[in-house]
């Protein structure tokens, strides 16, 4: 039987290079240009933004990029968020760090968002984080008019429960298709929760921000030691390295996790798209989970 979607619930790269940390590169606009040639070329194609990155900053430095060269936007498929505000000297019209979902903000956000990246359309828009105050149908009525318009192509959440994905999908006439939440071998939540079984079933992708558990993985004293010795005996046999089979190890899963991976440095963002030929075993595998949680499966 054959996936009734896209592998990634959209058009894109399986892996998607994340932009919440450009404005501490320190690159220029041009060598920014070739940074994400570089990136084309190695096959990751889908570039991960947010409107409040960088302090409201790398949106922008990522547009200045594009507008040196254009036709890089083709070549491109462009996530970014919305939906968090945060007090910023960019942004003064904030006096505090809280959510907002309504019609006016969403649509107010997307359409700063185009104008930071210096695009027309994205193709993908989430909602940032769930909010208690989330009325599905005040989002729809945006979503809605968002994609009647072109300015936006697909729809998905970030850090939303099933239950939440549920409620906002009953009030969606387009299909929710990506939920982005925490995954990696130390985060181990989103496995036992019902997220990826939810996604399996409706058809959403999830992508993995923080793969590498904020770099933890690769500090001894970040992680246990036999957490990091079954994935360094694993790494070895597949002459890899440690974030290739984190990489490798997320994968692997049923759901189709997608990876966002967030290095500057083009050795670890070619590295990391050599990752989708590692393929690990089922007994590799459950070597990492055993190891992560500290204990064997029931």
């Amino acid at each position: 039987m054959t996936h009734q979607y896209h592998p990634l619930g959209f058009e894109g790269s399986r892996i998607a290079q994340g932009y919440w940390r450009l404005n501490e590169w320190g690159m220029s606009d041009q060598e920014l240009v070739s940074f994400i040639e570089q990136s084309i070329a190695a096959g990751i194609t889908t570039v991960d933004h947010a409107d409040i990155y960088g302090d409201y900053q790398c949106e922008s430095l990522f547009g200045q990029a594009l507008k040196l060269k254009p036709s890089l936007r083709d070549q491109l498929q462009i996530v970014t968020k919305c939906g968090i505000l945060l007090p910023s000297k960019h942004r003064p019209d904030i006096s505090s760090h809280r959510y907002d979902q309504s019609t006016q903000h969403i649509i107010q956000s997307v359409d700063r968002s185009l104008q930071n990246l210096n695009v027309d359309n994205i193709e993908l828009l989430l909602l940032h984080r769930p909010t208690p105050l989330m009325d599905a149908d005040h989002i729809a009525e945006a979503f809605e008019h968002l994609f009647t318009v072109g300015k936006v192509t697909h729809f998905g959440v970030s850090n939303f429960t099933p239950q939440q994905v549920d409620l906002l999908q009953s009030r969606l006439p387009m299909p929710l298709v990506v939920n982005q939440v925490e995954l990696s071998p130390l985060e181990l939540k989103h496995f036992k929760d019902g997220t990826l079984e939810h996604a399996q079933q409706h058809a959403i992708t999830p992508m993995a921000w923080s793969p590498f558990a904020g770099g933890d993985l690769f500090k001894l004293e970040g992680i246990d030691p036999t957490l990091h010795q079954a994935m360094t005996q694993i790494a070895e046999t597949h002459n890899a390295s440690l974030d290739q089979i984190a990489l490798a190890w997320l994968i692997r899963h049923p759901s189709g996790i997608a990876p966002v991976i967030g290095s500057g440095k083009i050795e670890r963002v070619k590295a990391a798209q050599q990752a989708l030929t590692i393929e690990l075993s089922d007994k590799e595998w459950f070597e990492i989970w055993v190891a992560s949680q500290g204990h064997p499966v029931p």
